[in-house]
């Protein structure tokens, strides 16, 4: 399955996820809830999880280091500050929150099944590739991060 790494852009398997929960949630009204404010919240927690991501996205960008997390072997500097401190990939748990707060605005069980899934892809087939990579690149450096930030919260 090594074919599947650093394949899909993960902003793009966000978006289609995304759809997909849209999808399951209009295909099956009989597991919608009602969870009162999630109209209004839903898009609020939307909005967490895209500044997350964004500064994730700033700290590279002021690192001037690859954004494109296709390509981790065009890194050229350990990016372990501001957000970084917090976790080893916050864009991830940004485009996460995100999907979370996505899901509560659907408010239907279904669109659940894809939070736990996106994280299991990505922890398989972009995160492990890309931590390969920033090993054999930073070697020591890398593995003093590892130990100090964990990979999601």
């Amino acid at each position: 399955m090594r074919s599947l790494e650093l394949r899909i852009p993960p902003l793009a398997l966000t978006g289609i996820l995304a759809l997909l929960m849209w999808g399951a949630a209009t295909l099956t009204p009989l597991l919608h809830v009602s969870i009162a404010g999630a109209s209004a919240l839903g898009p609020v927690i939307v909005a967490v999880g895209g500044l997350l991501a964004a500064l994730g996205v700033f700290e590279f960008r002021k690192a001037r280091t690859t954004v494109d997390p296709r390509m981790p072997h065009k890194s050229e500097t350990l990016v372990v500050s501001g957000v970084y401190r917090i976790s080893r990939n916050p864009m991830y748990v940004g485009f996460l929150v995100a999907m979370a707060g996505w899901a509560l605005y659907l408010s239907n069980l279904a669109a659940l099944v894809f939070l736990p899934l996106f994280v299991v892809y990505m922890n398989r087939y972009q995160i492990e590739p890309e931590e390969r990579y920033m090993r054999e690149r930073f070697g020591k450096d890398f593995d003093r991060y590892v130990g100090q930030v964990r990979r999601w919260i």
